[in-house]
């Protein structure tokens, strides 16, 4: 028969709680059992909160292809395996090509090499025979003439300068010296046809 006085539940009550302690195998049954039910609380509440697995781990999947696949898109990875741009290499340097001898480097060749075998000792100075070699000098090799002692110049003999090579913008000459030879190198410069370089041979 229900209870409906707030004495007969109260009764009812007073039995519930006093059961555990009755007796120690009460008390020890009752600690289990509020153990057992915690336990299965805290494994099956998490359980049920937890999304559902397949998808994140198809999203997972869909990423890793993606950053794999070594697309162009916006924010996706290269492959490591993507072929590395090539280096560019520096151009090779054009050989000079031969030409027939200019003109104006012949002139200029004739020239130098008439002021530079000029000198004469105790009739010219050095800064008269350097006046002669400058417009037709490089500023690169006009120091090293500064640095000629004229007095010990070789004779240059009263013959032709010949050129033994020409190209499209240099030629090489060459003049008769007392003991060798006197190797002239003329090169165009935007101020012009130039010595450059010369050496005795011989």
């Amino acid at each position: 028969m229900p209870i409906r006085t707030n004495r007969g539940r109260a009764a009812v009550y007073r039995r519930l709680w006093g059961w555990p302690l009755r007796s120690p195998k009460h008390l020890v049954a009752t600690i289990v059992g509020v153990i057992v039910v915690i336990t299965t609380i805290s494994v099956v509440i998490p359980n049920a909160v937890k999304p559902r697995s397949t998808g994140s781990q198809g999203a997972t999947t869909s990423t890793t292809q993606t950053i794999t696949s070594g697309g162009n898109q916006v924010g996706v990875l290269p492959s490591a395996t993507a072929t590395p741009l090539p280096t560019k290499a520096p151009s090779p340097t054009a050989a000079p090509r031969s030409a027939p001898v200019n003109t104006e480097a012949q002139v200029i060749a004739d020239m130098w090499v008439d002021a530079f075998g000029s000198f004469e000792p105790g009739k010219t100075t050095k800064e008269k025979w350097l006046e002669g070699l400058k417009p037709r000098t490089s500023d690169e090799l006009f120091p090293r003439l500064a640095s000629i002692e004229p007095a010990n110049v070789p004779v240059v003999i009263d013959q032709p300068v010949k050129a033994v090579k020409s190209f499209t913008d240099s030629a090489e000459f060459e003049a008769q010296l007392e003991d060798g030879k006197l190797v002239v190198t003329v090169v165009k410069l935007p101020e012009g046809w130039r010595v450059h370089e010369f050496d005795k041979v011989g």
